[in-house]
């Protein structure tokens, strides 16, 4: 889809239209990336009155979109027809009547966000075969380092290799809440060489890479107390406290990709890497963890961090000190 989405957006731009885009999959920000262009860039001011209809799927059926897309443009060359929240539109199938014969002078968006269609189908298939379908499928979390590199050459800005791998580490591959902090750190930098370093994303975003989740996760693997105390004091001070609520869900993916290395057959460090999809700089660390921690304690830490990360949000414990459970947490895991 990264590749895709470029030449999608190319096409839009120099009004090469599809009849129908077909926006599915569990990634939504490229669902939403073409759907908001479609919906901003497509008609002018003028023409979006009278050509431009954003419909959502928990409230109309099947035949209401055929209906609304059958309808010629009024003193414009396209409408433009947004099915939002398509996975809640009910008999979805049955839109292949219109597929199978669109109307030229109609713009077909369908988001469906969340899920895909079921490839088995006719609908799936006709879509495919003319190119009218785009999966958006999340990017794994060791690829997204070179995500927001490629983010950022785009807009012309380089990043230092640490401050692309602190980003992946604190915000995961949620690519729309990546790209909002990135648009924060862009405004921050000056006009002239643009670069994002660790330095300025610990002042701008309150992230530190000598503190970062993997510094704890190693902390905790070799059996390093002091080490994991400075980084638990580091976020508990009062100006670092909404950092932490990004820590519990590191904890969580570490100790999850733990116990998938406890199942594997081959540990090999390629499989390994393939397998945890993490990378390859880690995979000593797996193998130290599993020495100490078996499929049981696993199991049990994921369950605490779970019931930590809800008590950080509010659940169970209201007016609980974040970094108290922070600290709290990383003891129970260590004794």
């Amino acid at each position: 889809m990264a590749t895709d989405y470029r030449e999608i957006l190319r096409d839009l731009r120099n009004k090469i239209y599809k009849p129908i885009y077909f926006l599915a999959g569990k990634e939504p920000y490229y669902i939403d990336l073409i759907t908001d262009f479609i919906e901003d860039k497509v008609l002018d001011e003028s023409e979006k009155d009278f050509n431009q209809t954003v419909l959502y799927g928990l409230d109309v059926t099947v035949t209401q979109v055929i209906e609304t897309c059958r309808r010629f443009p009024m003193m414009a060359n396209q409408q433009v027809v947004i099915v939002r929240e398509a996975q809640k539109l009910k008999k979805i199938d049955e839109l292949l009547v219109y597929v199978d014969n669109p109307l030229k002078s109609t713009i077909l968006v369908v988001a469906c966000k969340y899920e895909d269609l079921d490839k088995r189908k006719s609908l799936y298939k006709s879509l495919a075969k003319k190119g009218w379908y785009i999966e958006s499928n999340k990017v794994p979390e060791y690829q997204i380092p070179g995500w927001i590199d490629r983010y950022l050459t785009d807009r012309g800005i380089m990043a230092a290799t640490d401050a692309s791998r602190l980003l992946a580490e604190f915000l995961g591959n949620d690519l729309g809440k990546i790209a909002n902090e990135l648009e924060k750190l862009i405004i921050s930098l000056p006009r002239e060489n643009p670069r994002i370093t660790t330095e300025q994303i610990e002042k701008s975003i309150g992230i530190s890479k000598d503190y970062s989740p993997n510094e704890l996760w190693k902390a905790i693997v070799y059996r390093n107390p002091l080490k994991a105390a400075r980084v638990v004091n580091y976020y508990a001070a009062h100006s670092k406290k909404e950092i932490i609520p990004l820590i519990f869900p590191v904890l969580f993916s570490s100790f999850s990709r733990l116990l998938i290395y406890h199942s594997l057959k081959d540990k090999s460090d390629g499989n390994v890497v393939a397998m945890l999809k993490t990378y390859p700089g880690y995979v000593k660390d797996f193998r130290t963890a599993a020495a100490l921690y078996n499929v049981g304690a696993c199991m049990n830490i994921i369950t605490l961090v779970r019931s930590y990360d809800l008590k950080a949000k509010g659940f169970g414990e209201a007016g609980s000190d974040a970094g108290d459970l922070l600290r709290e947490l990383v003891f129970k895991i260590m004794h």
